[in-house]
Order: C-alpha cells, then sequence, then structure tokens
C-alpha cells in the first residue's frame, strides 16, 4: 500500500526547534521535523452542548490588548516582565477589572531599564557590601517529607489530605518551650535534643559551626566552612582581660583541624578553649605575655592529647596512631607589645594602618615547603607549588613527635591590624602585601567588618577549604579592658 503523502500544515513555528514556516511546509527546513505527525488544534469552542443541543456563538465580550513579550536582544538583556496588575483588561462578564493607578512612572521606566526589580531592593540587614555568601540563605520554610515506605492510608488519614488526629506543628497552639531552649528551624516551636533533632516534628538541625561570628570592642573572628567541605574542622577563641596594671590585653586563638586525623573538628575547639583559658588566668597574675602564650600552647597540646582514647593506641607505650590532631596560632595584644605563638602552619600577619609602610607576616610554617626553603633547596614560589608543600610537620595531638611552640614578641611603632587565619585564607592571599590589599583601610574600626571581608575573598577564590580569621588592632583599645 502506498504511504499517504503528507499534507500541507497551518503550523507558524516548528513544534521541534522553533522554526518559522511556510503554509506549504510538509517538512522542517532547519531540522527535518515531519510536520504531518502534528496533529490540528482542537476547536476553541464545542459544536454540541451537553444536552444535545446545539451551541450558540460565545458572547462577545470586549478583547484585551496583551502587549507581546520582547524578544531578548544580542546583549542577553531579559524582557521586560508584565504583571497582570500592570495591565487593562475585563473579566468573564465583561466588567472592568480593577487597575491601580500609577501616579508617577514605573521605576523601571526611571533607572531600571531590563524593566525588572530584584526581589528585594535593599541588601539584608547585617551582611556588607562586597561580602558575597555564595550559599543560598535558608528557606523561612522546610518542606516535611512523611516517613519513606510508609502510604498515607497506614498512618490513617486519606491519601489526598492533612491527618485529621496530627495538628500542623506550624499551626498547632503547643506549649511555650523554657527559657532559653533552642526552637527548631522547621516548625518553629519544637525544642531540639541534644543530638540535633527537633523533638516536635523530627527535622535535623543546621550544624552551627557552618558560620561562626564573635566581636568583641578590641577584636572580631569568622569562621566558615567554605565550599567543598563537608564540615567546618576550624575553631576560634577571642577575649580580653586587664594586666596587673590595668592595662588591656586582648586574645585571638585560631585552631585548624588536621582533616587526615580522627575528630578533626573536636580537637580545633578543644585547644582553642584550652589556649583561651590558659591566657585568661595568667595574665592577670602578672606572667609575662610572651611567657603566657607559651603555657597556653602546651595547655592546648594536653587537651587535644587527652581526646586520644584507647582505640587509637598500640600498646602501653606506642605512639598514638591518627589521633586527633589541629594546629594552633594566637596572638595577644597589649597597649605596647604584639606576642604571636604557633604550631603547624596558620599565620599571624601585621597591617599598618598607614598602607605606605611595609606589612610583615610574622609566623613560620610548620610545613614541607618552608623546610625546603629554609634548607635552600627550593624558593618559596617553587616550594609552594609542589604537591607536598601543605604537609604539615609541626602539630598538636597524642601522635605528634615532640611539642616544639613557636613565641615571638614585637614592639609595633605605629598602629595597624592583626590577621590571625587559618590556611583556608592565606591561599588565597599568600605573600603580606596580598594579605593588606585585602584587608579593608577601615579594618582597625571595623574588625568584624574586616573578618568578614577577608573570609568573602577566600570564597570569591574558590573556597577549597575551612575559612577562619580573626582581626585584631594595634595598640589595645582601652576599652578592651575587662575579661569576656
Amino acid at each position: 500500500m502506498m504511504s499517504q503523502m503528507p499534507q500541507p500544515t497551518a503550523l507558524s513555528r516548528c513544534p521541534s526547534c522553533e522554526e518559522p514556516l511556510e503554509a506549504a511546509d510538509r517538512f522542517c527546513g532547519a531540522c527535518g521535523y515531519d510536520l504531518s505527525t502534528v496533529s490540528a488544534p482542537p476547536q476553541d469552542h464545542p459544536t454540541i452542548a451537553m444536552n444535545g443541543t446545539p451551541a450558540g456563538p460565545p458572547p462577545a465580550t470586549p478583547s484585551v490588548d496583551w502587549p507581546l513579550a520582547q524578544e531578548p536582544g544580542s546583549t542577553d538583556t531579559p524582557a521586560p516582565v508584565h504583571r497582570a496588575a500592570d495591565i487593562h483588561g475585563t473579566d468573564s462578564g465583561g466588567s472592568e477589572l480593577p487597575h491601580p493607578e500609577h501616579p508617577e512612572p514605573p521605576e523601571h521606566a526611571q533607572g531600571d531599564p531590563a524593566g525588572i526589580r530584584p526581589a528585594t531592593a535593599r541588601r539584608p540587614a547585617g551582611r556588607p557590601s562586597g561580602v558575597r555568601f555564595d550559599r543560598p540563605s535558608e528557606p523561612d520554610e522546610y518542606p516535611l517529607a512523611p516517613p519513606a515506605g510508609e502510604p498515607p492510608a497506614a498512618r490513617g488519614r486519606p491519601a489526598d489530605g492533612p491527618d485529621p488526629e496530627v495538628p500542623d506543628p506550624r499551626t498547632a497552639d503547643l506549649p511555650a518551650p523554657p527559657a532559653g531552649a533552642k526552637l527548631c528551624v522547621a516548625c518553629r516551636a519544637g525544642q531540639v535534643d541534644p543530638d540535633g533533632y527537633c523533638e516536635n516534628c523530627g527535622h535535623a538541625q543546621p550544624r552551627e559551626r557552618d558560620h561562626m561570628e564573635q566581636e568583641l570592642g578590641a577584636v572580631a573572628a569568622v569562621s566558615d566552612r567554605g565550599l567543598r567541605h563537608h564540615r567546618n574542622e576550624d575553631a576560634f577563641a577571642v577575649s580580653s582581660t586587664a594586666l596587673p596594671d590595668g592595662s588591656p590585653a586582648v586574645v585571638a586563638i585560631v585552631c585548624d583541624g588536621v582533616s587526615s586525623a580522627t575528630r578533626p573538628d573536636e580537637a580545633s575547639l578543644a585547644a582553642s578553649h584550652a589556649a583561651n583559658e590558659s591566657l585568661l588566668a595568667t595574665l592577670p597574675l602578672g606572667t609575662h605575655p610572651q611567657a603566657a602564650m607559651h603555657e597556653a600552647i602546651v595547655a592546648a597540646s594536653e587537651a587535644v592529647n587527652a581526646l586520644a582514647g584507647p582505640d587509637t593506641a598500640q600498646g602501653e607505650h606506642a605512639p598514638h596512631v591518627n589521633a586527633p590532631a589541629c594546629t594552633i596560632v594566637g596572638a595577644l595584644v597589649t597597649s605596647t607589645l604584639l606576642i604571636v605563638g604557633w604550631v603547624g602552619d596558620s599565620r599571624v600577619y601585621w597591617v599598618p594602618a598607614d598602607r605606605s609602610s611595609l606589612p610583615a607576616r610574622l609566623t613560620e610554617d610548620d610545613s614541607w615547603a618552608a623546610q625546603m626553603v629554609a634548607a635552600g633547596l627550593m624558593n618559596e614560589a617553587e616550594a609552594y607549588a609542589d604537591e607536598r608543600a601543605h604537609a604539615i610537620t609541626g602539630w598538636l595531638g597524642a601522635d605528634a613527635y615532640e611539642l616544639e611552640p613557636h613565641t615571638v614578641s614585637f614592639k609595633p611603632d605605629r598602629p595597624g591590624v592583626v590577621v590571625v587565619c587559618t590556611d583556608g585564607l592565606w591561599n588565597y592571599a599568600e605573600t603580606a602585601e596580598e594579605m593588606a590589599e585585602a584587608v579593608p583601610p577601615d579594618a582597625a574600626e571595623r574588625p568584624l567588618h574586616a573578618a568578614r571581608v577577608l573570609v568573602g575573598h577566600a570564597l570569591d577564590g574558590g573556597g577549597h577549604d575551612n575559612v577562619t580569621v580573626a582581626v585584631m588592632p594595634f595598640p589595645a583599645p582601652s576599652q578592651g579592658a575587662g575579661s569576656a
């Protein structure tokens, strides 16, 4: 049997590639689509009514002159958006639809050539310009899925409706939680148990360490998970106290968990807390700040060692294997002194307020790259380009070969800011000059803003690691006195 010849189509565009068509086209000239396979469009109005009598023509109503959306131009500028309230029209009975009057020209006619207004016209409060946080913000409501594998009927409710016996946790009149209790981010009513789950709806809560900020009068710190890691293994502690003569002393401790070790997040948290508590205990007693920093690093080491359990040891006298470990770096600022202490590859930078003066890096890494440079086997650029560059040779942990805290005392002759950070930041601003360029000019007056900007600098660069930074003005402001 002969095949039927395809008939001309009444389509204006190809249903496959949107190529314009002529009335006599049987195939698309661009993609070859067989236009005969496209069924004729149905009639807009039925010819027979449901009662069997012929239907009359539809009632005549005033037509609405709907504007055509403009095609995007070659500059990829989006076409203007027309909202229903912006266009005059009539309802199904022919009555005029309410239309808001515009005493002034639309905003897009004044200053937005694309005709599109952002959903939020103002920058969210608390987020400074120049700071970019690439993760989406938390939604106002979290959709809660039913238990896996359990049909709705098995839970005693219709498959297409809510359970009449279980109140909606978002609207139910639940008892008020105790004062100070943490509320669930999903139902906003239930308490969060120690395991991080809501006791009302069972929703897992976001981890607090993904992004942390703290600000005192004379120091601020920010820590962020970054864009590639599944958790934040950094930790920090900032505080201020008074020396015996009443002058202020400001402390910043930053720790970076060793990812190849077990429980690195616990190690960094324990070390930062122990070092900070040690400094707050010894400084008011008159201990020299440099000696106090040394004692703080020893205390941090002991706290991390205590995390190593029997499962990470081989025999009574054998060294611990893959025990929790971290690096540590700390800075102590007084009215005349700047004390720096560290073990590992986290760093401290000095950025003078007068940017015509030279900045400086105040620490030397305990790393393979630093050893190669110190031995004269490579220059710094070659060493840090090697894949072994970040292999550390010093850390806190039960499996460390020996503890060798580094402490240095400085007497800057001009004001400036001290930047204490992990390699998650300095990987994107390695030299002192690069770090000084990244530090905002008003960092001494707005340390929290400066810390946010520096974290944003690392995230803009790729955020391959956890990022933690503390910013401290020097000399310590007098209002920083008093323990915190």
